[in-house]
């Protein structure tokens, strides 16, 4: 290994240094005694000492842990066990002097040697990092990409402390609309303002990026501090989100692209995290098409509540094996258990449940694209969605699962497709399997940001290629989530579910999906006249708006800011055996006939431009609904 590579080298000339500067301060002690006049009695002495102070330097700095980092990192840190290690030396450098060399040594001298001591090291440590982030030369300085900081809070000190403004970066400034900050110093890098000023000194300090350093504010106030960064023609960069920070994934300092879910995240969830460890803590938890995009992130999360079991039930083997992998290589102290199976195979899922004994199951397995469902794959798609919630249900009944949470969809109010209209009988199949043990749960939600098969791929890959990009409708609006947001509020909603109710998740406010093209647009780097807008009309089962509630459903809060309960005006019945008939026929069903069929179901369904006409289906005496929605 190369002296310059190698880390004891480096600590090696390090505490050489240290040694010749303890010798320096010696001999600097004297020079300043005596007015740099030192008689030649004294000056023996002197060179007699530093026989014993070097070695007793270096008996201080070898216990001191000071060359463990770099100095081009040289910190606070460092400054204490420097001021330490000299004092420290100092002391017993009067120790020895009073025991056996009291003649030629000044008291002033010794009073002198640490303070000098303290600052030749510490000031070349200073010197080095000055030198290797470019304060020394003022060639580098102007050669650096003038950057400045929006927001003066605690990531914005993180960020200057670890990343510092050396490499690339020369810090001209942090904004920031607290008052009480103005004209303050943040390791040498002064607030000059509030946010609204970034335009204002764009040109003046011929700023050329712009980082936005507040995680913890809300989310409107990241979003308006992008805008004006938009506006202003200035790149922005962003710390990571407070998500990230609170589940460990990142460090503040590692900067990044601003994303589309810093433009349509939401507030910080929180969470009953005493309430969630209690229940879920040391007991097994099953999540079926744990794959999925909200599958695998509610994996993510329950892994931090210590399960004793956690078993991914997953029909796919690769999206199977990329999260047990993952969850093995982050949290090798939880047990998982990767279990291939198909939520319709009721004798996989009795054998899983009886071996395992889960006592709380999210079913997050489905079929979700609704164009894809729409043609040629409606009967896939209510086998999929309702037969395999219903013998997932059953399974849970069968084998004592104390709380079974669906993971239901915003499409399932006044449904126009047939995925929608699916997970509408599929909350319908679970209330009606509820019984004295087994507690069901069903949490609605709207789109996920970057899910699998979402627009928001597609719009990434339109965008790479060229455009043009594609939108349905210039007015469609779409409810947006992040993957985070959504499976941590369903493990809410499932943890205050008493069984029998319907959760909705709160959505904010409903997106554009026109603008949300431009922003990815934009944040991809591009001008809006650099790729085309392509509106293509909606697609089969689409609709223009997204409902929250039904018509004859209506909406209520609960003791969660974020998570409100679904009330219909009254019970109804549910012929739960006729759905058992129809979904267990050994042939393919057609479009047309599922569509009929759904219709017969649920008065609201209402599919543009079919035929409604009941099919031909065996009745059985309708189910009574457990509990009121």
């Amino acid at each position: 290994m190369s002296v310059r590579t190698s880390p004891n080298w480096r600590n090696a000339v390090a505490f050489a240094h240290d040694l010749v500067a303890a010798a320096i301060a010696w001999i600097g002690a004297y020079l300043l005694r005596f007015n740099f006049e030192v008689p030649p009695e004294f000056a023996r002495a002197m060179l007699v000492a530093l026989l014993w102070v070097v070695p007793l330097q270096a008996l201080v700095l070898s216990r001191s842990r000071m060359y463990r980092g770099l100095w081009r990192y040289a910190s606070l840190a460092d400054m204490r066990r420097i001021i330490a290690s000299a004092f420290l030396g100092a002391l017993l450098v009067a120790t020895f002097v009073l025991l056996f060399h009291r003649e030629g040594v000044p008291r002033s001298a010794i009073a002198l040697y640490p303070i000098l001591l303290v600052a030749l090291m510490s000031g070349s440590r200073m010197l080095y990092r000055g030198w290797k982030e470019g304060y020394l030369s003022r060639a580098t300085l102007d050669e650096r990409k003038h950057v400045i900081i929006l927001g003066a809070g605690n990531a914005a000190a993180n960020l200057l402390r670890t990343v510092g403004r050396g490499g690339e970066w020369h810090f001209v400034g942090l904004l920031d609309d607290d008052a009480k900050k103005r004209g303050t110093d943040l390791y040498g890098v002064r607030v000059l303002g509030p946010l609204d000023d970034l335009p204002r000194l764009v040109e003046r300090l011929g700023i050329e990026q712009a980082i936005v350093a507040m995680p913890g504010q809300a989310h409107a106030v990241r979003r308006r501090a992008v805008k004006l960064c938009n506006d202003a023609g200035v790149p922005a960069l962003t710390v990571p989100s407070y998500e990230d920070l609170v589940a460990g994934r990142v460090r503040t300092s590692a900067v990044r692209r601003v994303e589309l879910d810093d433009l349509l995240g939401r507030d910080p969830v929180k969470l009953d995290s005493e309430g969630l460890y209690e229940w879920l803590h040391g007991r097994v938890v099953m999540v079926t098409g744990a794959g999925g995009s909200i599958g695998e992130e509610l994996c993510r999360q329950l892994v931090r509540f210590a399960p004793a079991k956690l078993l991914l039930f997953e029909a796919s083997e690769f999206a199977l094996y990329r999260i047990d992998q993952e969850l093995r290589e982050r949290h090798a102290q939880v047990n998982v258990v990767p279990l291939v199976g198909d939520v319709k195979n009721a004798a996989r899922l009795d054998q899983v449940m009886g071996e395992h004994r889960p006592a709380v199951v999210f079913h997050a397995a489905a079929y979700k694209h609704v164009p894809l469902m729409e043609e040629e794959n409606a009967w896939e798609a209510v086998r999929n969605n309702v037969l395999g919630t219903l013998r997932a249900g059953e399974a849970a009944v069968a084998h004592g699962v104390e709380k079974f949470v669906l993971v239901s969809t915003d499409k399932a109010v006044n449904p126009s497709s047939v995925m929608g209209a699916s997970k509408r009988v599929a909350e319908l199949v679970i209330a009606s399997l509820g019984g004295a043990h087994t507690r069901f749960v069903a949490v609605r939600f709207g789109n996920v940001l970057g899910s699998t098969g979402s627009v928001i791929p597609r719009f990434r890959q339109q965008i790479a290629a060229g455009g043009p990009v594609t939108v349905t409708d210039r007015d469609v609006t779409r409810y947006f989530m992040s993957t985070s947001e959504a499976a941590q509020l369903v493990l809410q909603a499932g943890f205050m579910g008493a069984g029998g109710e319907v959760f909705m998740l709160d959505m904010g406010e409903p997106v554009k999906i026109a603008d949300l093209a431009r922003d990815m647009i934009r944040l991809s780097g591009f001008a809006e006249d650099d790729i085309r807008i392509v509106y293509t009309g909606l697609r089969p089962g689409e609709k223009l708006h997204e409902d929250l509630t039904g018509e004859t459903e209506r909406s209520l809060a609960t003791a969660h800011p974020k998570v409100r309960i679904v009330r219909p005006a009254e019970t109804s019945a549910f012929a739960l055996a006729a759905v058992c008939a129809f979904l267990e026929r050994d042939v393919a069903i057609d479009d047309d006939e599922v569509r009929r069929w759904l219709a017969s179901l649920l008065p609201e369904y209402g599919p543009p431009g079919a035929s409604l006409r009941a099919p031909d289906v065996e009745r059985a005496p309708p189910v009574r609904l457990v509990g009121q929605h």
